[in-house]
């Protein structure tokens, strides 16, 4: 773990407390019917750092996106972001503090411009309000701002040359680029992407790569969802793992995947020991190796 994102020395285990965290969850809890979804005791997330939350599905990670950002609501718990408790809060007032998530499914409007989709996002538009909204000299300026700051965003994400476009005709990676830099248009300090690469080519994929890592670099966090431990691996400052609702592992990504109850979890035993040579034998009586192993 580099010193420089503040987590050098803090313990690799469940619930650790972290020097500077911008987010402190505290026995979160939510059920559907008889099945636990979420019971995380306590977590804590780093400011300024890129934290990986990984586990096997139905573990809970994208309840606990929900939950924190106020689209769900937990039987218990508590948690606080930038020192402000957040439970019961709304979704588009946790955006308003600067907690702001993407979707697993882009929700990009796709009838309308790319350019227009950005702009919605903008905080704070006195054009907005009903009586405002008959005085344009009051909001111009705030207008052509925003769209100059929407535009600056769209250029840094590829995105600059569609911003005519409807939304609808962009691919599933640029999508995501779209939502990605629609989130930085409310000047987030925390951004949570809910598997930003799901579906994306290879090629747009080490975009959004370096556009997590700008991120960080700039002074924002990162919380994201992800299955590929290589990415993982490349950009994750630290990683928490979830099974069946619980957060189980914490620690840098070298350590977590070394980690036996993360391999049993959600690993899978081929992170733990090497595969048999070619030609060794299977099990007694078999021809050879079984198909689907």
């Amino acid at each position: 773990m580099s010193a420089e994102h503040g987590l050098a020395g803090v313990a690799p285990e469940p619930g650790a407390e972290k020097p500077d965290p911008i987010l402190v969850v505290s026995e979160l809890e939510r059920s559907f019917g008889g099945l636990v979804a979420v019971d995380v005791e306590h977590l804590e997330v780093q400011r300024n750092a890129i934290t990986a939350l990984i586990g096997p599905n139905g573990a809970g990670k994208t309840t606990l996106f929900n939950l924190l950002t106020g689209f769900d609501h937990p039987d218990r718990g508590s948690w606080s972001f930038d020192g402000k408790p957040l439970q019961g809060m709304p979704a588009h007032k946790v955006a308003r503090e600067g907690m702001v998530r993407t979707f697993q499914l882009t929700k990009a409007l796709a009838r309308m411009t790319v350019l227009d989709n950005m702009l919605l996002a903008a905080r704070d538009q006195r054009g907005e309000g009903f009586f405002s909204a008959l005085v344009r000299p009051a909001w111009m300026g705030e207008e052509e701002a925003n769209e100059t700051r929407a535009v600056t965003l769209l250029d840094q994400v590829g995105l600059a040359g569609m911003r005519d476009d409807l939304a609808g005709t962009l691919s599933g990676g640029q999508r995501k680029l779209l939502e990605l830099a629609r989130a930085l248009m409310t000047e987030p300090l925390l951004v949570m992407l809910d598997e930003p690469m799901a579906g994306v080519n290879p090629a747009l994929a080490q975009s959004i790569l370096e556009h997590v890592r700008a991120l960080r670099d700039h002074g924002r966090t990162v919380l994201f969802v992800e299955h590929d431990m290589d990415v993982v691996q490349a950009i994750g400052d630290w990683v928490v793992v979830l099974a069946e609702g619980r957060v189980i592992a914490e620690g840098p990504p070298a350590t977590v995947v070394a980690n036996p109850e993360v391999v049993d979890a959600y690993l899978g035993q081929r992170h733990r020991t090497a595969p048999p040579p070619p030609d060794a034998p299977g099990p007694a009586g078999a021809a050879g190796p079984v198909a689907g192993s």
